[in-house]
């Protein structure tokens, strides 16, 4: 069996290519990335993960280009994602699927109503009870709903986890948002996607296109909210609605470093 030498750029093929170098000719460019399994390699610890060096040396370099801002979208708190991706404030981050900002104004934050915060107490109490009754299942507060996560469980406690989890939380919180991930299962008392995520940052950065990347069945949400003019890239396997996809992280990394390329290059 051949191996890919981790120094070796991989090949984009030319559709990829063709559709960077009309991306980068746009007058404002929004480059939203989510962060685990896109810019990081999925690890068993979340507080281990990291931008691979090359995709960080990416992000950093389009960040103060000219026209050209860069967001994070991810499911992680904000809190969590500025921990781990370690980036400086030239870099927006939304965290919880868009429910928490980290924008320009340190002002945008997230407040939860009375009912929310009765609705947090219920769910938080009904999770518990099922993390705790099956081994390596564990409960991560978010600031508006909990993740349930069964990475490191059997697939049939996983599967026991997330049907009891789903079926009970629902019967006891009204509204409940619902979101079916990788090996986790999100609940949240207020609503939001990822896709409503990217058109807040579209308007907040007045972007006459946007660049997306993502990995997950949550950055759907996002691609499907991309139009005429932007471009959409799927890491790793599964359907989505992208326009291309690569193979994971690496791949991206590759990506973003020729979009960098292109977009300082430009008149």
């Amino acid at each position: 069996m051949t191996t890919q030498d981790p120094t070796e750029r991989p090949e984009l093929g030319d559709p990829l290519r063709e559709a960077l170098e009309t991306l980068a000719s746009t007058e404002r460019l929004l480059v939203a990335l989510d962060f685990d399994g896109t810019l990081a390699p999925e690890v068993d610890d979340p507080d281990a993960a990291r931008a691979l060096p090359a995709a960080h040396a990416a992000v950093e370099r389009l960040a103060v280009l000219p026209g050209t801002r860069v967001a994070l979208v991810s499911g992680r708190s904000v809190d969590d994602l500025e921990r781990v991706s370690r980036f400086g404030d030239e870099v927006l981050l939304v965290g919880s699927h868009g429910i928490e900002l980290r924008l320009d104004d340190p002002d945008d934050v997230i407040a939860l109503n009375e009912k929310e915060r009765e609705s947090m107490a219920v769910l938080e109490q009904v999770l518990e009870q099922v993390a705790d009754s099956l081994d390596q299942v564990w409960l991560e507060p978010k600031p508006a709903g909990y993740a349930l996560h069964t990475r490191l469980a059997t697939n049939r406690r996983s599967r026991v986890a997330h049907l009891v989890a789903r079926s009970e939380a629902q019967a006891e919180v009204d509204d409940l948002k619902v979101r079916m991930g990788k090996n986790v299962i999100e609940f949240s008392v207020r609503s939001t996607t990822k896709g409503e995520a990217v058109e807040h940052l579209r308007r907040y950065t007045n972007a006459t296109a946007v660049f997306y990347a993502g990995d997950d069945v949550t950055d759907e949400d996002a691609f499907a909210a991309l139009g005429p003019g932007d471009l959409g890239v799927k890491s790793g396997t599964g359907e989505t609605a992208a326009a291309h996809r690569v193979r994971g992280p690496r791949e991206v990394a590759a990506v973003l470093q020729e979009l960098a390329r292109v977009r300082a290059a430009r008149p």
